[in-house]
């Protein structure tokens, strides 16, 4: 059973290493995993993780996979070679979460494939020539994840309590688009607050600008912490 903070995933959102490193210091009593995204990987966010993994701290990179196989194989294992607890890749074809599973061979790595992002809706996928609503796409891609051998999923709140029930306990929900009651969605599309993703079955949470802009990062992060163990995570 995991502990509550140990749900929560802290988007590291920041331009450099340095703001990261300030950042992780002032949120650790209260984090369980740090996220490093594309913005931290290009800005030395690699070695960011090797350091944090290596230090004994859970690291998920978000680099959301999707290349010819060969190219998404290398870069797994690199990402693997890290010490990364997770890795997200783009779950839209067999190629490439098959391409992902070999790179990851050896490792303890989990893989969760990316469904839907939280800041699309329905006009967007109109604009990709997808005639599906989002839940329904994520839905179909969640399975489609978890019969390539993927351990789980990146998917809203919204969509997480399909998932559960289509998919069983075992398999991981992640869910980014989180924002405390009464906060601004911002460029998210489909937000929820944590007590209705943990509800809904997510496993962890994603958890960025509310907690990284707040006045009080600290205090934002353990608050966020207090709503999931009263969720019953």
């Amino acid at each position: 059973m995991l502990a509550s903070k140990d749900r929560l995933i802290v988007a590291l959102d920041v331009p450099s290493t340095e703001e990261a490193r300030v950042l992780i210091e002032r949120i650790a009593p209260a984090v369980g995993v740090y996220k490093i995204g594309l913005e931290l990987l290009y800005a030395g966010g690699a070695e960011l993780a090797k350091e944090l993994a290596l230090a004994g701290s859970k690291v998920f990179v978000d680099a959301k996979l999707l290349d010819i196989p060969q190219t998404v194989e290398r870069a797994a294992a690199n990402i693997a070679s890290l010490g990364a607890a997770f890795l997200t890749v783009h779950g839209l074809d067999a190629k490439t979460l098959d391409a992902a599973r070999k790179g990851r061979d050896g490792s303890n790595m989990a893989l969760l494939a990316v469904t839907v992002l939280t800041s699309l809706d329905q006009d967007d996928l109109n604009q990709q020539g997808i005639d599906m609503t989002p839940q329904d796409l994520v839905l179909r891609r969640a399975l489609f994840a978890q019969e390539a051998g993927f351990d789980g999923v990146v998917a809203s709140g919204h969509e997480a309590g399909p998932i559960r029930k289509a998919t069983g306990p075992d398999f991981l929900i992640v869910t980014p688009g989180i924002r405390p009651a009464g906060g601004e969605a911002q460029d998210q599309a489909r937000v929820t607050t944590p007590t209705m993703a943990m509800a809904a079955g997510a496993d962890y949470l994603v958890v960025g600008r509310p907690i990284t802009q707040a006045d009080d990062p600290l205090a934002a992060a353990e608050s966020i912490v207090a709503e999931i163990g009263k969720a019953g995570g």
